[in-house]
């Protein structure tokens, strides 16, 4: 195999790949679960897992011993036969940290709420708490290619699917992954019922037991109206639906592509001049409903931007420590979980492209635009005593230090603001 890459993406063996990656909680299973559970991940379409290399045979092959030490503090020793050993400290206090004295093995601060992996049971090598990384704030320019789309759009066919036409015929209902190979999440079922009297079946209810998420029905070409899942899981469709004297055509569109579908399905189409530049590309897909996207017949992604999360439970400030929640540090209220969508740089032509929409409930396209997307300000956190490095993209150079605090700052990236004690000279040390 030879694996090299570009400023794009990785070449293995001539061709770019994008590598979707895993991880394996390894604690959690024996040594005998890991091959099954490698090889599910690998069905499931990982090209690579995440795995353990410092402390590896310890911690796979090692016997576990724990001790309390006292205000909320555990060690976690592994010690192999040959008497190597590999510990954590964890402090589920999640308000005070702890100084902890292992005597021989060396003194250690463990913040609140936080694990320390130790070497050989006497080397901090890594805390929780203390992770010191960068954030950059992006910013999207448009270009050169932010001119208004000209947009051309068919509706999606469906006539032979009306009068009860498909390609293959069955007594029974067929699970929709194995006859479409996963590869559409839409299948459509038609069926007939022959009626004698009407003047019982006149009103009456359709009823669908289905695992998809969403279901559609159409009788005699007439739309019933769609229903769908609220979380995924399995539900039964019943709407209620006029028969007529004879032979009725009742036709079902079943689709696994997340939640709530309807409208009108309508294909849009619009050439593009690929944005000049390295800086990434994305593109802008306000005001569409639910759908697909693809550039150059490559796909980027499923799109939801009309769903809009909750307006509650934001804040300015997120603190890590205590029991999970679902609302711990939540973001973007108000807002569609996404907007913006990747288009690698590898997808584009120089001259002309292709932006393919598959819209489901409606929205305009009037507003997609392309943007490049460049680093606007980077933040970062330090723990004391520790050293970090920043840097920008694309060989640009940190032009200004706008905010410097070695105290309890508070607030986020972009608008940092001072806390109720920090050294004085934070800035021009800086």
């Amino acid at each position: 195999m030879e694996v090299t890459y570009d400023a794009s993406a990785l070449i293995i063996n001539g061709e770019r790949r994008l590598i979707f990656s895993g991880a394996v909680h390894y604690p959690r299973s024996t040594v005998e679960m890991w091959p099954d559970i490698i090889q599910k991940a690998k069905d499931g379409g990982l090209d690579a897992i995440e795995t353990i290399k410092l402390g590896e045979k310890i911690l796979t092959n090692g016997t576990r011993t724990d001790k309390d030490l006292g205000n909320s503090v555990t060690l976690t020793t592994y010690t192999n036969v040959a008497g190597a050993r590999f510990c954590f400290l964890s402090n589920v206090d999640s308000s005070n940290g702890a100084n902890v004295d292992l005597q021989n093995d060396g003194k250690y601060f463990v913040p609140a709420w936080s694990v320390t992996v130790l070497d050989g049971c006497n080397k901090e090598v890594f805390n929780t708490a203390k992770v010191n990384s960068q954030t950059s704030v992006m910013v999207k320019k448009s270009g050169d290619a932010s001119a208004k789309l000209t947009w051309a759009w068919t509706m999606e066919k469906k006539k032979d699917t009306m009068l009860g036409k498909g390609s293959l015929k069955a007594h029974e209902l067929l699970e929709q992954k194995e006859i479409t190979f996963d590869a559409s999440d839409y299948l459509w079922y038609m069926t007939s019922v022959d009626i004698n009297d009407t003047s019982i079946w006149s009103n009456a209810t359709l009823r669908v037991n289905t695992m998809g998420h969403t279901l559609h029905a159409y009788v005699n070409r007439r739309y019933a109206g769609y229903q769908f899942s609220q979380w995924g899981n399995s539900f039964t469709y019943e709407k209620q639906v006029s028969l007529k004297k004879g032979t009725n055509i009742i036709t079902l569109l079943n689709a696994t592509v997340g939640l709530a579908n309807y409208g009108i399905r309508t294909w849009y189409k619009a050439d593009i001049k690929a944005p000049s530049g390295t800086n990434p590309v994305v593109v802008d897909l306000q005001g569409l409903g639910k759908g697909h996207a693809w550039v150059n017949g490559h796909s980027i992604g499923r799109y939801w931007p009309s769903w809009i999360t909750s307006t509650n439970g934001c804040s300015d400030t997120c603190d890590y420590r205590g029991k999970y929640v679902k609302e711990k540090c939540n973001t973007n209220c108000g807002n569609p979980s996404q907007r913006w969508y990747h288009v690698p740089r590898s997808f584009l032509n120089n001259d002309k492209n292709t932006l393919v929409l598959f819209e489901e409930i409606g929205g305009n396209p009037q507003n997609v635009s392309f943007q490049t997307v460049t680093t606007g300000t980077i933040c970062a956190n330090v723990y004391e005593g520790a050293q970090l490095e920043l840097s920008c993209q694309g060989g640009k150079v940190i032009s200004q230090i706008q905010f410097s605090s070695f105290g309890n700052p508070q607030g986020q990236c972009g608008s940092f603001k001072k806390g109720s004690w920090e050294a004085t000279d934070s800035q021009s040390v800086v």
